[in-house]
């Protein structure tokens, strides 16, 4: 470097991962965010993403920019979660490196995978089996921006990395009522059951299949962690054709098990019903981390932790009830 702080440029950092990287970064000293809403920047405008790296002189890109919803959202608007996540990753991953950005961390998804990957979901099985139909189109979007990444490493000896998080939750997720992911929704539908009196909360599926999930900071420590990791380290632990690493906890539960503990923290005392006639959507969704675990990171956040966490910031975000 040539003594300058360097300049950070964190791509969605509205958004619920963006946000908190953007928050973990700021502990950091000698190092200048730079974030840019949709008004000023539209991530889907080629030329406009050009002339923005072209304007700033930075060092390292955070690609936490993408379209993102639960199982209704992406049976509902297939063609949206495929086009505009495949436009984004495309116009700054190039845009990157034409104007000589060398270190770039894309955040994709654990669904990525196939449907019936083995128990739990290592790296390598990236590739070797049908996806799960509901989600499949965001995921073929997910798998390019990571083969991307790899393209430009091989062709140009870019050190550009990938992370694959589980489920993730915490401060600025989506509440959306039919937009949003199982745990926000739940936190919202339980919410609003303990607010108006109601005997009974209806739950999608069967509350058989089973999910891990990571508070989010602990992701944006992960992500920095990735970041920023040596080289000879990074090498030493991936391939270049399989350079993904997932972030996770290692442990996962089941969506009765979280409904329980969503019901617990709210301090609902209702019953939960389960509609074994909505999808449960991908039958187990279990990250095998010990690749991230070898490089040295350990989640901090245990799940009812990180719920009462996430709940105190929904009700001084979006709720009015406070008892």
């Amino acid at each position: 470097m040539d003594g300058r702080d360097q300049t950070i440029f964190v791509a969605g950092h509205r958004g619920m991962v963006g946000s908190a990287i953007v928050r973990r970064l700021r502990e950091r000293e000698r190092a200048q965010i730079l974030t840019a809403d949709r008004q000023a920047l539209d991530l889907l405008d080629q030329a406009a993403v050009r002339r923005f790296f072209a304007e700033n002189r930075i060092d390292q890109v955070y690609l936490a920019a993408a379209k993102v919803g639960g199982i209704h959202a992406n049976n509902t608007y297939p063609a949206a979660f495929i086009h505009e996540n495949l436009l984004i990753q495309a116009n700054i991953i190039d845009a990157a490196h034409r104007h000589g950005v060398d270190r770039l961390l894309f955040l994709g998804s654990s669904c990525i995978y196939p449907k019936h990957a083995p128990q739990p979901m290592r790296e390598d099985a990236l590739l070797t089996g049908v996806l799960e139909p509901t989600n499949e189109p965001y995921a073929v979007a997910k798998i390019a921006g990571i083969k991307m990444c790899e393209s430009y490493n091989r062709q140009y000896g870019r050190r550009y990395r990938s992370v694959m998080p589980t489920n993730l939750y915490g401060p600025n997720d989506n509440f959306h009522p039919e937009n949003a992911h199982v745990l926000p929704a739940l936190m919202r539908r339980l919410h609003a059951a303990k607010a108006e009196g109601r005997p009974a909360v209806t739950v999608w599926g069967t509350g058989r299949a089973m999910r891990e999930f990571l508070h989010v900071d602990d992701m944006a420590r992960a992500s920095v962690f990735v970041m920023e990791m040596d080289d000879a380290v990074y090498a030493a632990n991936t391939r270049p054709d399989l350079s993904h690493i997932n972030v996770g906890t290692g442990e996962d539960c089941t969506i009765r098990d979280l409904a329980e503990a969503l019901a617990r923290v709210i301090g609902y005392d209702g019953a939960l019903e389960f509609d074994a006639s909505k999808p449960d959507g991908t039958p187990r969704k279990l990250m095998d981390v010990s690749r991230l675990r070898a490089m040295g990171w350990r989640p901090e956040v245990g799940l009812e932790d990180g719920l009462r966490q996430t709940y105190a910031w929904f009700l001084d975000n979006h709720a009015t009830l406070r008892s």
